[in-house]
């Protein structure tokens, strides 16, 4: 007998298997993609995020009414599963196999990290399986976007719990690998004179750069090739394959006269991490330095942010608090009112962010 199956009841029995809470409508959300693409790694990693991501489509195509809209969330879970912890870049792991390339992603394994909280953040990848974890202590996972977590239940140690199914516990510290603060005319004058070292540069085609002179709120639209500018810029250029490269620019009359890949050697951050971390200290040394917006929330204090985080930095949002849905705003996180301050202090810190004017 051949029987004839909903999109629903494809929904539904995807997240009996990756032991997911059904909700009242089916729809391929945050949490659903994530886990997905979990057991797509755990197939197919180390492979390129094109592969990870056309596995995934290939198979949710039909589920879904706007290919083009679930092309773009199947990539920003990818990321979100970098920054989480779930998947691995080439920096990240040891390798001698020569075929592997700088820009695939690698399963990691599996480990926990314990919040403030007391609750255990939960990351990595078991090939061929759908959970590490028995029954007991899956179905109390709580799934949180694209993130996992489980809470101890009253006197109970829940990282001896799972030191016995063999997570791995890391730190705090090991886990966030946060640069140390610095004051942002220090970090964009050691840019500089790097970037002043270069030998002049050949014309480069197809180059976009950040224009630090457009509004810091609409991320998207302050990328633009470039025209008359003068002076240093974050920017992107194209290469034959893969993605576009990060690279720090100096500029004359439009001309690119040097150039600066990133990421820089011997450094552990991502290319994007560095060219992110370094734009926000050019926008403040420039005098108009980018925002997020604090209000209260559900019980916590949630921030909105316009432009993108190193993934240090969201991580350590994520583990204090959680990600949620943005508000006319590029990505937000939600934090227990007891960790907003000390994490606000952070952003100003570290990335020499503001809060905007109708910050709460």
């Amino acid at each position: 007998m051949i029987e004839r199956i909903s999109p629903r009841d494809v929904l539904a029995d995807c997240r009996e298997t990756l032991g997911l809470p059904q909700p009242p409508a089916q729809t391929i959300d945050d949490p659903l993609l994530a886990g997905l693409l979990r057991r797509s790694a755990g197939f197919h990693c180390p492979c390129s995020r094109a592969t990870l991501r056309a596995s995934v489509l290939e198979c949710t195509q039909h589920l879904s009414g706007d290919l083009d809209s679930l092309t773009d969330r199947i990539e920003d879970a990818i990321e979100a599963l970098i920054v989480g912890g779930d998947l691995l870049i080439l920096s990240d792991v040891a390798t001698d196999d020569p075929e592997v390339r700088g820009t695939w992603v690698f399963p990691a394994p599996p480990g926990f990290v314990i919040r403030q909280s007391g609750s255990a953040f939960l990351f990595g990848v078991v090939p061929d399986q759908d959970t590490y974890l028995p029954d007991s202590l899956s179905k109390r996972v709580v799934h949180e976007g694209f993130t996992r977590m489980i809470a101890p239940l009253p006197g109970e140690k829940i990282a001896q719990e799972l030191h016995q199914y063999g997570l791995q516990e890391l730190s705090e510290g090991a886990w966030l690998r946060q640069p140390r603060p610095e004051p942002a005319r220090d970090m964009v004058a050691s840019f500089r004179r790097q970037l002043a070292a270069q030998p002049r540069s050949a014309e480069v085609v197809g180059l976009e750069i950040l224009d630090s002179q457009r509004p810091v709120k609409y991320y998207r639209g302050r990328w633009t090739p470039p025209t008359d500018q003068t002076g240093s810029f974050v920017g992107r250029r194209p290469q034959e394959f893969g993605f576009p490269i990060w690279c720090f620019v100096e500029i004359l009359a439009g001309e690119v006269v040097r150039l600066l890949d990133l990421p820089l050697k011997a450094t552990r951050w991502r290319d994007c991490d560095t060219a992110w971390h370094l734009q926000m200290a050019i926008d403040r040394c420039e005098g108009h330095p980018q925002l997020y917006r604090r209000r209260r929330d559900d019980g916590g204090v949630r921030f909105d942010f316009y432009s993108p985080l190193p993934m240090w930095s969201q991580r350590r949002l994520a583990i204090f608090g959680s990600r949620v849905a943005a508000d006319r705003s590029l990505l937000a996180f939600r934090l227990p009112t007891t960790e907003a301050n000390i994490e606000e202090q952070a952003l100003q810190d570290h990335l020499w962010l503001s809060p905007t004017e109708d910050s709460e």
